[in-house]
């Protein structure tokens, strides 16, 4: 499947937010990358709406023809467009692994999926992308749980992080999906209100 595989510091300085999470890169130098990084950006309407498009796209991992998808989806679902939008992106399973904390970023919660360490409602499923639904459980492979990864996610996981829908047992390796995630329990420095406006535009 494809997927943007190239530095992610680098897009966190274009953007100006830490897209990895605990970055340090981006921490020495949270200013654009490049010979004229630090000179001042003339500011428009349309770039400060792509680079929220942008900042989306990159937090949760997916490319613009699939997050184009998500937007259309969202806007024919009920209720507010960008509500349902970061809500259909928090349901990825690589997301839900993230969140979870059982991997330590997106990335590498992406890459304990598609190698087939979990089991959705007693299926094997190795895409990212699987959305998951309310009352969804989500395990490790039992052969997985004694890996280095799950070792240490155990070892380090802090339960105070993870959100009000989902429910985790590190030990068990065990997540309970209690419901969809509303906007009030989605912790990301998105205004998804300018998402919505750019492709309104297009």
């Amino acid at each position: 499947m494809a997927r943007y595989t190239g530095p992610l510091t680098k897009k966190s300085r274009r953007l100006g937010v830490d897209l990895v999470g605990g970055d340090k890169a981006f921490e020495r130098r949270p200013y654009a990358p490049g010979q004229h990084g630090r000179t001042r950006v003339k500011e428009s309407e349309y770039r400060t709406q792509l680079q929220e498009k942008q900042k989306a796209r990159y937090t949760y991992g997916v490319l613009e023809k699939q997050f184009r998808r998500y937007y259309e989806l969202a806007s024919r679902r009920p209720g507010k467009t960008g509500d349902n939008l970061l809500s259909l992106l928090e349901s990825r399973l690589d997301n839900v692994v993230y969140r979870a904390g059982l991997a330590r970023t997106r990335r590498h919660a992406r890459q304990l999926v598609t190698h087939g360490h979990f089991i959705v409602n007693g299926v094997k499923t190795n895409i990212p992308s699987f959305q998951v639904s309310k009352h969804d459980i989500i395990d490790v492979k039992p052969k997985s749980l004694e890996t280095t990864p799950f070792i240490i996610a155990r070892e380090t996981h802090d339960a105070d992080t993870v959100p009000g829908w989902l429910d985790v047992s590190p030990d068990r390796g065990r997540i309970l999906v209690h419901q969809r995630p509303v906007r009030e329990q989605i912790v990301v420095p998105i205004q998804e209100q300018l998402i919505v406006e750019f492709y309104s535009k297009i």
